[in-house]
């Protein structure tokens, strides 16, 4: 019900202010969402003067290529992939966890979510993997697909700057190019209109 009524005073927010603003989105609802400049909403943390932790949904300099914009991610995308709504940034590490892989591998996933798929998608490029590839092995055989991960030598420490993509894949520009032996994916499809 309450998810019914933030997405009713969404519609209304958004045809008030021209469309959706990170910065005034509920906590609950901001993680893989985008605005409508395009660019990704990530939930940051504060450190309160009391000492408690405090929760601010933020925009981000992350610009989405896919032309997604007022996007705010479905329930069912958040549990077929696997993510967790509430997390505090993003960490290539979750490539490590084979339940992980699996649910973002997955055809519920791959196939119809493909905001968190776009955005897994360039953090796998980031790291010197190729997701498609990564999905391919790991049908294979999770154990070959976490060695890949392990062994490409792109995670690189804290002193080394940003990683960036292999050369060889410096031409991807969607993940839609390259889905892993599936058909292509369905058009984008924001969960309000």
């Amino acid at each position: 019900m309450s998810r019914t009524l933030f997405l009713i005073f969404s519609l209304f927010l958004r045809g008030a202010l021209g469309g959706l603003i990170c910065e005034e989105l509920p906590v609950e609802m901001c993680s893989f969402s985008i605005s409508s400049s395009g660019k990704r909403c990530l939930l940051e943390n504060h450190a309160e003067k009391d000492g408690s932790t405090s929760y601010q949904c933020e925009t981000s300099e992350v610009v989405v290529v896919n032309n997604m914009s007022d996007w705010v991610e479905t329930e069912e995308c958040i549990t077929a992939c696997g993510v967790d709504r509430n997390s505090v940034g993003i960490s290539s590490d979750s490539f490590l966890d084979s339940k992980f892989t699996a649910k973002l591998c997955s055809s519920a996933c791959y196939h119809n979510c493909p905001n968190i798929v776009d955005l897994y998608f360039n953090l796998a490029l980031g790291e010197g993997t190729f997701l498609p590839d990564l999905c391919r092995a790991r049908r294979l055989n999770s154990r070959r697909a976490m060695k890949e991960i392990l062994s490409s030598g792109a995670a690189y420490g804290p002193s080394a700057g940003v990683a960036c993509a292999p050369e060889s894949s410096a031409q991807v520009q969607s993940y839609e190019e390259y889905p892993p032996e599936y058909p292509p994916f369905p058009a984008p499809t924001p969960a309000y209109n």
